[in-house]
């Protein structure tokens, strides 16, 4: 169903990054294990493979979006300059880029929509980069003008899939036992998830994300 709206993101998975290959390979045959549990077909939605990704800031979607851009023709022009403009000057503040920024993958999460994987910095550095992009996105007083705010903190995840049709009679209590199991695997070997670039991406749905090659872009760390 229609949901446009615009985030930025780390590239999705169908973008081949090298850093997140053996992630995203992981994330596919957990995808597949969780579809597999004897629950209703109609359950779980899962989120085409290729378009696995890392929210780091959503912006606007759905209603809002339509509205905003009913009222301000301008409106996805400004966006995409003031995110010229905010990703040079985080770019210009970042006082390492060599160091990469790296996640770990911490075990299921279930959300009220959806289902997905969690993730944890590996240090306090790599938490702060993170935060100090979203602070420099969410308090810049262009991006303030035209209507974009910040409506959630920020869990980092990869959704797996959407809830579906949700029966009365599920047994809440089993789902729950059979996440926690599948959860196990993860537990002494977490993979690891390298953020190495945000990009300002639109979306119509939410299955596919994307961007034209002269959107704007921020490097963040850029070792191996």
């Amino acid at each position: 169903m229609p949901f446009p709206g615009y985030a930025v993101m780390t590239p999705p998975s169908e973008e081949k990054e090298s850093e997140n290959f053996a992630f995203y390979t992981n994330l596919q045959g957990y995808q597949q294990e969780l579809l597999q549990l004897p629950l209703d077909h109609d359950l779980i939605v899962p989120v085409p493979p290729a378009s696995f990704h890392l929210t780091l800031a959503d912006l606007i979607w759905e209603s809002a979006y339509l509205d905003i851009c009913d009222k301000n023709p301008a409106f996805e022009q400004q966006l995409h300059s003031s995110f010229t403009e905010i990703f040079e000057q985080y770019q210009q503040s970042m006082t390492d880029t060599t160091r990469p920024i790296c996640w770990q993958m911490l075990g299921l999460i279930v959300m009220p929509r959806s289902v997905g994987v969690c993730l944890v910095p590996q240090d306090k550095d790599c938490y702060e980069q993170i935060v100090n992009l979203r602070r420099a996105i969410f308090q810049n007083p262009k991006l303030m003008a035209l209507g974009i705010e910040q409506n959630y903190h920020f869990t980092a995840h990869v959704t797996l899939g959407y809830f579906g049709e949700v029966a009365p009679d599920l047994d809440r209590d089993r789902f729950s036992t059979m996440l926690a199991d599948l959860n196990q695997q993860w537990l002494l070997s977490p993979p690891e998830f390298v953020i190495r670039r945000a990009e300002l991406r639109k979306f119509d749905d939410m299955t596919h994300y994307y961007r034209q090659p002269d959107w704007p872009i921020v490097e963040l760390g850029m070792g191996s």
